[in-house]
């Protein structure tokens, strides 16, 4: 598949989620819209209900006041027995606020006042409002019933105020009117009797036809969506209108149970295409992943030169790769499903390889490292191959069939053979150099022990020739001819056994018996240089441990070549200092110092230094400081040289320090 029919496939993908997404989210909008309609149609119808009942509520009250003050009228005449009968009442009715029992001329005869208030009248008098209570009897008179005025505001004396509504009833014998009652009623009162039948979410109050409040109870909150239904509450004389406020049930986002479940449903839904969403992308991804890791694999194997070839547990092969066909000549389709004897084995060995295969089938495990057979081309040409094989392993664990891996090792034969060849080259060369090294080394360190003989055997002869000797001076040339020759043969011992690196036999040695015994040697060339020696030895040193011979002759390099630096023309004092002290850093070991006053060295050389065949002499052959360096290694030191301040330079070694006990 080509990267624009899969770009096309998933944006096809895309377009068909999208537009799936898009169809649930507008049905799931309108479902939750519509719920949302249908739970504030219900909230309002509720409240239409409320509205009604409560009116209900009201005029059945007002009713039973009036019957009340019926009573009132047909009991005992005497203002005074009235008197009580109307306290009594007004403490059953705590919206009554003042009773009074009035002539056919309006003129008081007797009145009583609500307990549960100062007077109300108190303020203002009782005729301010003579005007409500008229019109209210006039009309009572007119329609022979009780008649109510219209609503008026009446000051109080704590500067507060209340909304009050006046009731006439007329007091009639034989059809003529001898009276009437007069009650004033407190709205607020009224309301305060229905509100605690509401709920706290509902706010009930009286207003007039242009909305204007007359009285109230409860208190809406206002920042949210408030639900209004109001109710007419028509009395003869006066018209009221009930209104009443709920924000309690107002459908935001969980108004109630239906929208809280379908809004969950819708959630719940979306979740669900969500992760179907992610599950398709990552879907898509692994299929993605997979097809390049199949071609990253299928390229890979492609590109082996290694040959691979799967069986099943039957023994069928079920997968070669292009490097096993080309190594047997033949293609993927003459091989793939082939079992018993396979075509690229020899005639000659095809009973043994099949019991070989029949083995391995069995389940018996071979070699990791592999085993060596001979295949046949399709040419019949033979050519030998590795061969490694592992259990094939499916995803559950489970062995499905085996995994070859196959070597062609012609060209390795080959390789081994030239190898082999060119090792015994290598060695015969090996074994002339290594003659050759030796011959170098000895001619190198037998130079000193022997000039050291040349230099006695002079001196001894110019003795004799001269006659100016003793026996004494002759006996001690020869001893030190003796002892030159004795350190040149140990020299010659010690170098081969370097040579053949072998561990050298060493012994505890005190550092001033190093130094003397190199110091003729030393106070020879020095004399002959113009060298001043001066020798500094820390107190309490313990012996060191070490090849005594090689390590006076590492001294004695070092020493000779630091005398030889100082062979200038323009230096005037030449000093060598040799010095032995315990190591700053480590107390565990000696370290040994020779420092000359000479020109130093030069920042070029002294990163070739220590390289064998390099030097700066004519006559050199640049093995001394190379061999030094060997030497001082193999006794666990190292050999470092540094500048000599102000002039000069600084070789010195560490060796580790015996403290008295030589080691086995």
């Amino acid at each position: 598949m080509s990267w624009v029919e899969r770009w096309r496939l998933n944006w096809r993908r895309r377009a068909l989620w999208s537009a799936l997404a898009g169809l649930v989210v507008a049905l799931l909008a309108t479902l939750v819209w519509l719920a949302g309609r249908y739970e504030a149609s219900q909230v309002q119808s509720r409240l239409e209900r409320d509205a009604a009942d409560a009116v209900n509520d009201i005029r059945a009250r007002m009713s039973r006041n009036l019957q009340s003050l019926q009573a009132l009228q047909f009991g005992d005449p005497r203002p005074d027995a009235w008197v009580r009968g109307a306290n009594a009442l007004l403490r059953e009715r705590r919206e009554l606020l003042r009773v009074e029992w009035r002539d056919s001329q309006y003129r008081v005869l007797a009145q009583a006042g609500t307990p549960y208030r100062p007077p109300v009248f108190e303020r203002l008098g009782r005729e301010s409002v003579q005007s409500e209570i008229n019109q209210a009897c006039n009309a009572a008179r007119r329609i022979s019933a009780p008649a109510y005025s219209t609503s008026y505001f009446v000051p109080m004396t704590d500067g507060l105020g209340i909304e009050v509504m006046e009731l006439c009833l007329p007091l009639a014998t034989a059809g003529v009117t001898m009276g009437y009652l007069v009650a004033t009623y407190s709205l607020q009162d009224l309301l305060d009797d229905l509100a605690r039948q509401l709920t706290r979410s509902q706010e009930v109050s009286f207003t007039e036809g242009d909305g204007t409040r007359l009285a109230m109870r409860g208190s809406a909150n206002r920042t949210s969506r408030v639900f209004s239904a109001q109710h007419l509450l028509d009395l003869p004389g006066a018209t009221l209108v009930l209104r009443i406020d709920s924000w309690r049930g107002a459908p935001d986002l969980f108004p109630n149970v239906l929208t809280a479940l379908v809004t969950a449903m819708s959630i719940a839904l979306v979740s669900i295409l969500v992760l179907l969403g992610k599950d398709m992308r990552r879907r898509l991804k692994a299929e993605n992943d997979l097809a390049d890791a199949l071609a990253f694999r299928k390229a890979m194997e492609d590109s082996l030169v290694t040959g691979l070839r799967a069986r099943d547990l039957q023994g069928r092969i079920t997968y070669v790769n292009p490097a096993f066909c080309q190594m047997v000549g033949f293609s993927a389709e003459e091989l793939l499903g082939q079992s018993g004897s396979f075509p690229y084995w020899p005639p000659e060995l095809a009973d043994e390889y099949k019991k070989r295969q029949a083995i391995r089938l069995a389940g018996n495990v071979p070699p990791r490292e592999g085993y060596e057979s001979v295949f046949m081309h399709k040419d019949g040409t033979r050519f030998p191959v590795l061969i490694i094989e592992a259990p094939l392993i499916n995803a559950q664990g489970v062995q499905t069939g085996w995994m070859s891996a196959f070597l062609d090792i012609r060209e390795q034969r080959r390789v081994e053979e030239l190898s082999r060849a060119s090792q015994e080259r290598l060695q015969a060369t090996a074994r002339l150099a290594m003659v050759g090294e030796m011959a170098s080394l000895l001619s190198h360190e037998l130079n000193q022990p022997l000039a050291a003989i040349s230099s006695y055997a002079t001196g001894t002869l110019n003795l004799l020739q001269h006659g100016a000797h003793t026996s004494a001076d002759i006996e001690l040339a020869m001893r030190r001819i003796a002892e030159q020759a004795e350190r040149a043969g140990r020299v010659i011992k010690s170098v081969h056994d370097i040579v053949r690196r072998r561990d050298q036999a060493r012994e505890l040695t005190e550092p001033r018996l190093l130094i003397d015994a190199i110091l003729p040697l030393m106070n020879l060339q020095a004399r002959k240089l113009g060298v001043q020696v001066q020798v500094q030895l820390a107190p309490d040193l313990p012996p060191v441990l070490c090849d005594r011979t090689m390590v006076e002759q590492v001294l004695l390099n070092l020493a000779r070549n630091g005398m030889q630096a100082m062979d200038q023309p323009d230096l005037q004092v030449r000093t060598l200092t040799l010095s032995v002290r315990r190591a700053v850093d480590d107390a565990r070991y000696l370290q040994f110092a020779v420092a000359d006053v000479g020109p130093g060295i030069a920042p070029e050389v002294a990163e070739q230094l220590f390289t064998p065949f390099f030097t700066t002499k004519a006559e050199g052959m640049g093995l001394g400081l190379s061999l030094c360096r060997t030497v001082i290694e193999q006794h666990g030191g190292s050999l470092v040289f540094e500048a000599n301040r102000p002039r000069g330079t600084v070789f010195s070694f560490s060796l580790p320090a015996g403290e008295g006990t030589a080691l086995p």
